[in-house]
């Protein structure tokens, strides 16, 4: 039988119990949720639904998604958040409405026109990134029936929960994994490993806190690996620009780079392209970009994959049970499979035993401790 209605106003008055109860059980399903592979097809909706789309009479909770810049189908950070709505329309009757701002500007615009809607009235709203916490500050003290949740950042407000992914302890496992493989003779797929050169690279898309995190976690793996092995770091200064990144890929390839590790949304996919062009490796990033950009998986090492569809999963599914940890911040890392590493399809075999049980050694001491990742890319040494 389909779940009753869920108004913001009913959501508004659910007891903090149930709300730590979710918060507090959050470890587990994410935990079960889909293994250590994904499949990362690209989003199968229209990448702007209209209020006409939406039937609520039969809807469990309807939800509005607001997705970082660069938006849908870029094979990476927005698709994955796609995809966890999608399986909440398909688990549970959730429907829900796209919406791609264009610029910064437009989030806290879009934030409050969905916040005002009534047709559809929405339970939820999604922010996805980091770059809409800005706008939900303001906008979510002005629309307090209104129940949000954000990715990649914290608001403090007690109708939004804060979904947050310790970016550094997966990108620590990329590093380690590049700072193993550039020591060693790979050649593989389209590409090849220079043991002489022992150089490896990072590639952020905005030079912002959040993504110092991925350099600072991929350095200190590297180190790890071996405090010999040189990296070469660089942003682009946006998330979209494919060529801009094929063209920083390409000088880093020329400099003796034989695998480069990125945090540029869909600009990514200039740097598998420079993969090919110049026979070395990358290592995607946010879904398994061996999966999601599969003319590139003979040069896809690995991906740092950050379960953003589990959190946007969660929070749907948590609104359809009146349970969302609104006020609450969840924190995911490698201890909950929020953040992880996974293997190309088509490369997998080139990483060796030893290096896996490096791998799976290092994720075992961060997960207890024993490593302390750093957070800040002017901290570059390893555990």
């Amino acid at each position: 039988m389909r779940k009753q209605k869920i108004t913001r106003r009913r959501l508004l008055a659910s007891g903090s119990a149930a709300a730590t109860a979710a918060f507090a059980g959050c470890g587990s399903r994410f935990e079960n949720f889909g293994g250590s592979g994904e499949a990362d097809a690209g989003p199968s909706d229209s990448q702007q639904a209209t209020a006409s789309g939406i039937d609520e009479s039969d809807a469990a909770a309807t939800v509005g998604m607001v997705y970082a810049l660069g938006g849908l189908d870029d094979r990476s950070f927005n698709d994955a958040a796609n995809r966890g709505i999608q399986r909440a329309r398909l688990d549970d009757g959730v429907e829900y409405t796209n919406h791609e701002p264009s610029s910064v500007d437009g989030f806290a615009e879009v934030q409050a026109e969905l916040a005002g809607s009534t047709s559809p009235s929405y339970d939820l709203i999604c922010c996805i990134g980091f770059l809409q916490a800005e706008g939900l500050s303001e906008v979510a003290p002005e629309h307090t029936d209104q129940q949000f949740m954000i990715v990649d950042s914290v608001v403090d407000a007690d109708n939004v929960a804060s979904y947050v992914f310790r970016e550094h302890e997966g990108s620590f496992q990329a590093g380690n994994l590049a700072g193993l493989l550039t020591t060693r003779d790979v050649d593989l797929g389209a590409g090849a490993t220079n043991p002489e050169k022992t150089t490896v690279g990072f590639i952020g898309g905005l030079d912002q806190p959040l993504i110092h995190k991925f350099e600072a976690g991929f350095k200190a793996g590297v180190a790890h690996a071996n405090a010999d092995v040189d990296v070469l770091t660089e942003y682009l200064g946006n998330f979209d620009d494919v060529q801009g990144a094929r063209d920083i890929a390409a000088g880093m390839y020329d400099d003796g780079a034989d695998i480069v590790y990125h945090a540029a949304g869909g600009a990514g996919v200039g740097i598998f392209q420079a993969a090919q062009a110049h026979g070395r490796y990358a290592i995607g990033v946010d879904s398994d970009q061996s999966r999601s950009n599969p003319r590139y998986a003979d040069v896809v090492l690995a991906s740092m994959v950050k379960r953003v569809n589990v959190a946007v999963y969660d929070a749907a599914t948590a609104t359809v049970a009146d349970s969302l940890p609104a006020g609450e911040v969840v924190s995911l890392g490698l201890d909950s499979d929020g953040v992880g590493i996974v293997y190309g399809t088509s490369l997998e075999p080139a990483i060796p035993d030893d290096v896996r049980a490096a791998l799976s050694t290092s994720r075992e001491q961060i997960a207890s401790g024993d490593i302390v990742v750093p957070t800040e890319r002017s901290s570059t040494g390893g555990a």
